[in-house]
């Protein structure tokens, strides 16, 4: 039928379709991300948790808002799939700190491991979404 395969429906309008939505989520599963490991930061911050070996904190509160304002952009804006593969490879870095935190931290640790437990939860669903938008799962 004249029309078929423009229908969103079917054929490649349909795909593009549910492309744009997984990154328009990833965007926002990534945004979300974001504005927790800030909130935890600002509150470890003004616990007195976070070092200052590498600089004042506040400064590295600003930098982490710019790395996710652009990264909101970019999977919101370019829909590029190397652009999310990369973000999730960066992402997928922080498994390593999070699971010693959980499973192997000693008693001297002022964090609960429940913490680490959540945050592991969190960038897990995360990795998923980027992987959907990168390789267009």
């Amino acid at each position: 039928m004249i029309g078929e395969s423009l229908s969103p429906r079917s054929g490649p309008v349909r795909r593009e379709r549910m492309r744009e939505a997984k990154f328009r989520q990833a965007a926002f599963v990534y945004l979300h991300v974001a504005i927790l490991y800030e909130a935890a930061a600002y509150v470890m911050w003004r616990q007195g948790m976070l070092p200052t070996r590498f600089g004042p904190p506040l400064l590295w509160l600003l930098v982490a808002a710019g790395v996710t304002a652009v990264v909101v952009y970019g999977l919101l804006r370019w829909q590029n799939a190397w652009f999310a593969r990369a973000v999730w490879l960066l992402h997928s870095l922080r498994l390593p700190a999070l699971i010693n935190g959980a499973f192997f931290a000693g008693a001297e640790e002022r964090v609960v491991p429940a913490f680490y437990l959540t945050a592991i939860v969190v960038v897990m669903i995360n990795l998923w979404m980027l992987a959907r938008a990168g390789w267009d799962l």
